[in-house]
């Protein structure tokens, strides 16, 4: 009777493929990384709301509607959580063959910035224009696939059984998919992705066991770099002026250090719980620029308080310590340098963000992860989640 109703008990029946997918979606959510998941979600939640009270009033840049910045900030956190599901489904473990052809793509996209589809915006010229009001900025997605091509030539032949740790010529070969891209943005040029590119680059190496010797010529070479960049005119006077601001803030306060002491004030107003949401006087007053996106920490700072920026550096805090956890527990080198990498971006950039707008960093442009405005930002963040949520999802079971 059991084989003419199409149910087995024996588990042999059509219905067992259908349980065992369904097992196992079960227990590939089960397997995710809960406080990493919310404390993403929260920060973007939070972001949306600094965004709209920073544009609500900008009619010159909302375009009339004060909604405009809030549903579009919305949007991109719904897509950029699709793209992370997405990424989870793939696996970092498929993705790892379709690295090289990602690679390739976000060399030609950065390069397309070049020519002229590309678009200057606050300064750099680093934006491709899509159409529609969209633009995309291709050296955010640069920073994933320098993450995943290093980890994919360091961890090749380590994760094989073949090396216990990379040799020279393999460090080499991965530091030179790495200069590659950082050498276009630089002509743009985009100090700021970088200076977080470089940093994400030392953080692969040292998860990857790479000899102590490549990380202090790298640093060394950094300086020296960063000698001759200024020294051969390489920067535009913007980026010139912004160190010499953060150097002297008192060198130019209605000029190169407005941005700076305008954020000062706002943050430093806001006092222990904030000036109320949507009644800081230096936001409503427009005084701080690109506060929706480079600044948007100061919205944080004069409405929330010290205890709404608090909860922001908590959240931030909470993402960082699971992406950790994340790269101690994988068995694979490979997963291990991705979370890494992950790890020195989010970080670095949080801290250059949150630092510029105290005066202890100089300006640089960059986004803080998941609360400032900006679609392709929001997008390689939630991509960098996805990557973390997969290399724990597919860790071994006694991990």
């Amino acid at each position: 009777m059991a084989g003419t109703s199409g149910f087995s008990v024996s588990g042999y029946g059509p219905e067992r493929g259908t349980w065992a997918k369904l097992a196992a979606r079960d227990s590939m959510v089960r397997r995710l990384d809960w406080p990493l998941l919310f404390s993403a979600v929260a920060l973007s939640l939070i972001g949306s709301l600094l965004v709209w009270s920073a544009t609500r009033n900008r009619t010159q840049l909302n375009q009339g509607d004060p909604y405009y910045f809030l549903v579009r900030h919305l949007l991109n956190t719904g897509i950029g959580i699709a793209l992370m599901i997405g990424t989870i489904w793939v696996g970092h473990r498929l993705m790892r063959g379709a690295v090289p052809a990602l690679y390739g793509l976000s060399v030609v996209l950065v390069l397309l910035v070049l020519t002229p589809l590309g678009a200057t915006i606050n300064g750099a010229h680093a934006w491709i224009v899509i159409g529609g009001g969209f633009t995309l900025q291709p050296s955010e997605f640069v920073k994933v696939t320098i993450i995943l091509a290093m980890a994919v030539m360091l961890a090749a032949r380590v994760d094989a059984g073949d090396q216990v740790h990379p040799d020279h010529r393999t460090v080499a070969k991965s530091l030179g998919l790495a200069v590659v891209p950082m050498a276009i943005v630089m002509l743009m040029p985009d100090l700021g992705s970088v200076m977080v590119m470089a940093v994400i680059v030392l953080g692969v190496l040292l998860a990857s066991g790479a000899s102590n010797r490549w990380i202090i010529g790298l640093v060394g070479a950094g300086v020296a770099g960063g000698i001759a960049v200024a020294a051969l005119g390489v920067l535009d006077e913007y980026q010139i002026n912004r160190f010499a601001a953060f150097a002297n803030p008192e060198l130019d306060p209605a000029g190169v250090g407005y941005n700076t002491n305008q954020a000062r004030i706002a943050i430093g107003s806001g006092g222990l719980t904030g000036t109320g949401l949507f009644h800081g006087s230096q936001t409503t007053g427009q005084f701080v620029p690109e506060q929706q996106t480079d600044f948007v920490f100061t919205v944080a700072g004069e409405e929330l308080g010290f205890v709404g920026a608090g909860l922001i550096l908590l959240l931030l805090g909470v993402v960082l310590w699971r992406a950790c956890r994340i790269a101690r527990e994988t068995t694979e080198l490979y997963g291990t340098i991705v979370a890494a990498g992950i790890i020195a971006w989010f970080a670095f950039q949080s801290f250059e963000n949150i630092g510029m707008t105290l005066g202890i960093m100089p300006v640089a442009g960059l986004p803080l992860p998941f609360v400032s405005y900006g679609g392709t930002a929001m997008f390689a963040a939630w991509i960098a989640v996805g990557l973390l949520q997969s290399i724990r999802v597919q860790r071994p079971m006694s991990a």
